[in-house]
Formats: C-alpha cells, structure tokens, sequence
C-alpha cells in the first residue's frame, strides 16, 4: 500500500515551506525558527525514522524527578534510578536521600525510601534477581579555600601483640615535635601488632605494628595550626603499656582539597518487596567502587575513596549472597575509582583501563587479564591513548562468547581538557591479545555512553569533548556501531547533551533510556554554573520502525545451564537467532553486567528450542531477557528467563 502522510504532517510541510519562502525577507531570526520547524519536520518523517531511528522526552512527574547517578534493569521489567543526594551538597546536609522505579509498560513512578547516601554506590545484579548496592557518600569534598580546619590522615601504630585497640571517635594526637593537637572524626580498630619469626632458626626477629588509618582535623580553624612535615603523636586517653606501644604517624596535615569520603554500608534491593533491605557492611568505606560478579556468583568489590577520602589501598573483598557477609580476598590491587572489570570465560577478569577518575596516574592503569586465584596480573600491549582512559566507556562486544571487547573514547587524567575519539579493540581469545584502534568516533569524547542491542549493534551516545562539558562541549551526536564491519552509523540526533553522571539503559521492548549530566557550566564562556540534567530521553531504534517483528507467545521461565527451553512462537520460520542479554547496572558510563549470549537454536512448525551454554562464567546466574530477531535483525520483545544457581 502507498504510504500517504497523516494531515498533521501535511500541515506541517505546508507551513515550513511558507515560512522558509518568508525566511528570506525577514531576517535571522525567522531562518533560525524555520530551520528549526523543517528538522522537526524531517525527524518526524516515518523513512527517516526507520533509518535513523527516534529520540522522545520520558514524561516524568515533576515529584518524581531526580538527579539520576544510577540505573538498573530488574527482572520484574521495571528500572531503579537512584540519586542518593545526586551531587548536591543541600540534599546531603538534610539527608534527603532518594530513589524512583519506573516501569515502562505502565509509565508509572514510585519513589522508594532510601537509607543512606548512595551517591556515587556501586552495584551489580544478583544471582537471585535482586540487585547488590553497596558505597556511596559519607562527607562531600571541600574545595581549597573552603577548608578551615587542617587535617588529614592519620597512621594509627599499635605494637602489642597480644590485643588489638579501639579508639573512640574524638581521640585526641599531639604530634611530640609539633605540639599540635589533631581530633579523630570517627572510631577506629587497631589490630595487635604480628610476631615475626626467622624462618630457618626460628628465632624471634621483630613485632610488626598493626596499623590502622584515620581522618583527623585539629581542634582548631587557622592556617597556623597547619603541620609541614611528618611528626609522631601521642595519642590521649591511653594508660599502661598502651602509652608506649600505641601511636600515631602523620604526614602534612594542612587545608588543602579535600575529597569525598566514602561508606561501607551495603544493600540489596529487592525488586519484588520494591525496597532496600541492609546486609553486612563492606569491611572498606568505599566511594566510587566497582562491584563484578563472580563466576560462582559471589561480588569483588574493587577500588573507591575510603572514609578518609584516598583511594582504598588495594584490600579487595568479597560479597557472598548466601551469607550476606564480606570477606578480604587477602589480595591487595591498586586501581583507580570505578575500574572497568570483567569476568572471562574461564573465570579469570579483564580490566580495559576504563575507570572513573580519582587515584594516582601512574598505579594500576594498565589494562589487562587477572587471576585472581593466583593474583597475577598480565598486561595487554597496544592500547592507544592511554593516558586517556578516564571516562571511557568498554563494552563485551556480542557474542560474549567471542570475549571481544571495546574501549571508546576518554579523556585525561583528572580536568584534563584532552580527549580521545578512539575505539579500541581486542581479542583475548588470542595467544598473545593486543589493542588494535578499531573506527573512530567523529572527535573526542569523554563520557560515551555505550548499550547493546538485541539486533547485535551498539548504541553510542552522548559525551563532551572536555572535562564534564566545559566551554559547551557536549556531544549531541548518536551512532550505531556494527562489530561485524567495525563501523559507526550516524543516526537520529539527542536533544539533550550527556556527559559526567549520565548512562543508558537497554530495555526489554528494544528501546534504550538515557538518563543523567552533571556539567560545570551551563553556557560556553564558564561562567554560569552547571545545573543537573533530570530529563530523560527514549531511543526507539531503526528496527522498531519496520511493519514487522518476531513475537514469543510462551516459554519456560528458568532454564539449567546446558540445557533446552521450548519457546512457542508463530513466527518460526522468520526466526534466525536467539540470545540472553543481561540487564544493566551502570552509573559514570561503567556496566561490567552488560553482555550478550548467543544461543545454539532448533526450529519447528510452532517454536523454537534453545540452548543455553553449560559455562557458568560465560553464563553467571541470574536472570536475563531472551530476544530472537528475524532475518533482518528485527527482534522481538525480551522474554524474562532464570539461570539458576
């Protein structure tokens, strides 16, 4: 059947072309305003939308909008977007703390009461549905200048090897060259010294300390209550042997920045009680963490500012959903903040070199594959810009069992203004794997965020050329990028720029949510701060616009690893591919759950059979969304499946 447009796009052919002939005679202005009205013409067209896709505004109530840090997909289909205080130093003085469900078939909102600041958490999905969130906020930074108090960290010793000591918070160190008084913030445990043996003879050598690491400030405001240099302290309160055997170390306890702190509490959500419920809190306060599921399902948790506010010193942990307690691995790795880790197949891990930001520019930066049974480390060669991995963003490219992966875009260490449009790829199921530079992007981009789709292609959008959008330099650009050809497609423009704080988010239909930006400026000279993005766009892919796509009726809803599942379906013979995509969980462009797993298929007159792949690492317990496409990519709606334990 011919395609005849609708009267209102009629209408709008009608009147753009009358005031373009118009544009002419009057003015800017009026070309300024005619060329808007002729793109929303062309946008809107049904043969550009099947090329390109569309870009709608989620309508979200006005008591409902939130400076969204985070999102994740949950099995019941509907998606948490969690704020915490959402960077705004108000909220978290009051302790307005907060987190909204969406839930796109019904395009309701319910606001979820929220414990504590999870302002900048990280989180990972369960092997039972529920979603781990564990860090976040527990002091915001202070700015040089806004300081009044010096301080900093404190090195508790304590050389008894017979007990540990806990000291109270309000402890009081006077450094014994310096005279000066620094006070505690917090309470801390200072385990007992260990006994050191020679290992041949047997013979006693020494007593290691053991130490504990503190916030102090001085009692005082002023610049003169400023230390230069390290001094010892004694510590108040103390009697007996403890006076001699407990004290404290500190380098320069001055007013320069402060950063965040962060916490150890630790939650899951319960997507069916739709509530936070408190599990055992991380042995690490850790702010800016990444948690990567396990291939036995357990959680590391990695990285983060402690609560001190300088990066967690190695001590990786382990969350064990069974027990909902924390254990060290007994592993100390440095990486910087939000560590882009991903479990392999055999169970090993890949760190791509994306991360977050805060931590040294030279400790734990190089990318590579890491066991973690054996805490070795071997470094993948070739990746170009790498003093540009801050606000990358790295996706498994599908199928995830190929394990190639892809490093897009970055930018310099802290507020750099460099960034880098490079995609970069590699292989590790290769003898020896290294980077190549695969398509660019058309510049650099800081902040790109990345979701798969179930047709195999990869959403790219948003970003900003320099440090959190500064002088004007979002990206409003998307492009689909396909792994087969290694190429970008541009397509369907944003309306709203995207870059620090911001991600998206695959949804069970096939359209992708966009949420978030947190610029420092809202205007190009600099000089108006930024304000928090709380919009949210919708992107309705090119697949979405076609006359037709697959549809399963019925299906089992769990499925054994290496077993078969018969789904009903009365398009079978159009159906091509099958597979399991695990649901989001991103915050600052970083979701090491996304991945994508292709599935062996059988046909029959009225369904299909798949398999699922017997490898626990490839195929982690939990829930995913089963898609099958036609043989023009177009795919249906997911169906939710169980991997069980």
């Amino acid at each position: 059947m011919k395609y005849r447009p609708s009267r209102r796009t009629r209408r709008l052919a009608i009147s753009t072309a009358v005031v373009l002939a118009l544009a002419g005679a009057n003015g800017p202005w009026l070309y300024r305003f005619s060329t808007e009205r002729y793109h929303e013409y062309t946008i809107n067209k049904p043969e550009y939308k099947a090329a390109n896709g569309h870009w709608d505004f989620l309508d979200v109530p006005s008591e409902h909008r939130i400076n969204t840090i985070h999102a994740a997909l949950l099995h019941t289909g509907k998606v948490l977007l969690v704020a915490g205080s959402g960077n705004n130093q108000k909220n978290f003085d009051a302790k307005s703390f907060r987190s909204v469900l969406w839930d796109p078939k019904t395009e309701v909102f319910k606001d979820i009461p929220t414990p504590e600041d999870m302002f900048c958490a990280g989180h990972t999905q369960l092997p039972d549905g529920k979603l781990l969130i564990a860090g976040g906020t527990k002091r915001y930074e202070k700015l040089q200048g806004d300081v009044t108090k010096a301080g900093g960290l404190m090195i508790v010793h304590n050389e008894d090897p017979d007990k540990p000591i806990t000291l109270p918070a309000g402890t009081r160190f006077t450094g014994k060259k310096n005279g000066k008084t620094f006070v505690s913030k917090d309470p801390i445990l200072v385990e007992k010294a260990k006994k050191v043996f020679d290992e041949e003879t047997g013979a006693f050598l020494r007593n290691d300390p053991g130490l504990g690491r503190i916030y102090v400030e001085a009692q005082k405001t002023g610049k003169k209550y400023e230390t230069g240099t390290e001094d010892n302290y004694r510590v108040a309160g103390l009697s007996g042997s403890d006076t001699r055997n407990v004290y404290g170390i500190a380098q320069k306890l001055a007013l320069d920045k402060k950063d965040f702190q962060g916490i150890r509490e630790a939650f899951e959500f319960d997507p069916v009680a739709e509530k936070y419920i408190p599990v055992d809190p991380m042995k690490e306060a850790r702010w800016y963490p990444t948690l990567t599921t396990l291939e036995d399902g357990k959680v590391l948790a990695l990285s983060g500012l402690d609560e001190i506010g300088q990066i967690v010193p190695g001590k990786d942990e382990i969350y064990d959903p069974k027990t909902k307690e924390w254990e060290y691995t007994g592993i100390e790795r440095r990486f910087p903040t939000y560590p882009a880790v991903f479990l392999l197949d055999d169970g090993k891990l890949f760190y791509s070199g994306s991360n977050a930001g805060y931590g040294p520019a030279d400790v734990g930066r190089d990318p590579g594959v890491w066991d973690l049974a054996t805490n070795t480390f071997k470094k993948i060669p070739g990746l170009s810009d790498p003093d540009q991995m801050e606000t990358s963003a790295t996706v498994r490219l599908p199928p995830a069992q190929d394990q190639r992966f892809m490093v897009i875009g970055g930018g310099g260490v802290g507020e750099s203004e460099k960034s880098s449009e490079k995609s970069r790829l590699v292989d590790l199921t290769e003898k020896k794997p290294r980077f190549t530079d695969g398509a660019s992007l058309s510049e650099g981009t800081r902040y790109p965020s990345a979701s798969l789709l179930p047709d195999d292609s990869l959403l790219v959008t948003g970003g900003s050329s320099d440090y959190r959008g500064r002088s004007g330099s979002d990206v409003l650009q998307a492009r689909l990028y396909d792994a087969k050809t290694d190429t970008y497609k541009r397509v369907a423009d944003p309306a709203v720029g995207r870059n620090y704080h911001s991600g998206s988010v695959l949804l069970p239909d096939g359209r992708v949510m966009i949420f978030g930006s947190d610029s420092l400026f809202s205007d190009k000279a600099n000089t108006r701060p930024g304000v928090f993005e709380q919009r949210i766009e919708i992107y309705t892919p090119p697949y979405l616009y076609r006359d037709f796509r697959p549809e399963l009726t019925a299906g089992p809803e769990k499925i054994e690893r290496g077993s078969t599942g018969l789904f009903t379906t009365q398009h079978a013979s159009k159906i091509t591919s099958a597979k399991l995509m695990r649901p989001s969980a991103v915050t600052h462009v970083t979701d090491t759950d996304q991945r994508t797993i292709a599935l062996e298929m059988e046909k029959s007159k009225d369904g299909i059979t798949v398999t699922v792949p017997d490898n626990r690492a490839l195929v982690p317990s939990g829930w995913y969304m089963l898609f099958v496409t036609d043989d023009r990519g177009t795919p249906s709606e997911g169906m939710w499946v169980e991997v069980p334990e």
